[in-house]
């Protein structure tokens, strides 16, 4: 790989994943993910290197590992076994519904693609009851990691988002006061008025905890 702008190549690599995620532009990403057109510019071309947890929030937009995209440790995208996908990280250990993500954690938990999945579908484990009703404790919960903007056929749904307060949440998703914005109705606790999102993404699957519990293996 071409050094990059900046003796550690940081910022190379942040133009090589969004390439590779499809966006032609700076900008075009920029706003797909709500991002400052600036200052991610800057982080782009060199002029303001970012820190770790923004690798980590770029890393989760673009498919790439963070390490890999701060540091060059690693593969550049997660290398789960043929057929497996990552559990990327928890849900519903509070109220909120907040998904609580294992970024930056190595050898993390694997489970089969469920029926009509891609290779981008990725799981969250329940963990708790505030979800009783939807998905029990130990319960995978299935999604494409695509990071969209919501459609109109999310609405009434619960579906996976995060906010622009950098929460990513499991909510049911009704519309705002006015365009743009969403209230967050919650499996259990108060219903959030008016959020901006980043990103939904429909669930595809729920796997009971039983089955879960069979399916879920270590990653090698």
């Amino acid at each position: 790989m071409v050094a990059g702008i900046g003796m550690d190549g940081r910022s190379e690599r942040l133009r090589e994943a969004r390439v590779a995620r499809g966006f032609e532009t700076a900008a075009a990403a920029a706003d797909a993910f709500g991002w400052n057109r600036n200052t991610y510019a800057s982080n782009e071309n060199g002029n303001a290197p970012y820190s770790f947890r923004k690798a980590k929030a770029y890393a989760a937009a673009y498919g790439v590992r963070p390490e890999w995209l701060y540091d060059a440790a690693g593969p550049m995208r997660p290398t789960p076994e043929p057929g497996y996908v990552p559990v990327i990280g928890r849900v519903g250990a509070n109220p909120e519904g907040l998904v609580l993500f294992a970024t930056g954690q190595e050898g993390g938990d694997l489970a089969p693609i469920p029926p009509g999945g891609t290779e981008k579908a990725v799981a969250v484990k329940v963990v708790g009851h505030s979800m009783r009703g939807l998905a029990d404790d130990g319960a995978l919960i299935y999604f494409e990691d695509q990071r969209t903007a919501p459609s109109p056929d999310m609405l009434g749904e619960v579906v996976v988002l995060e906010t622009d307060t950098d929460e990513v949440l499991v909510k049911r998703l009704l519309r705002g006061s006015r365009t743009g914005l969403y209230d967050l109705e919650s499996v259990a606790g108060p219903t959030r008025r008016d959020a901006r999102l980043r990103w939904a993404a429909h669930i595809t699957a729920i796997i009971p905890p039983f089955q879960a519990r069979r399916i879920i293996r270590g990653a090698a």
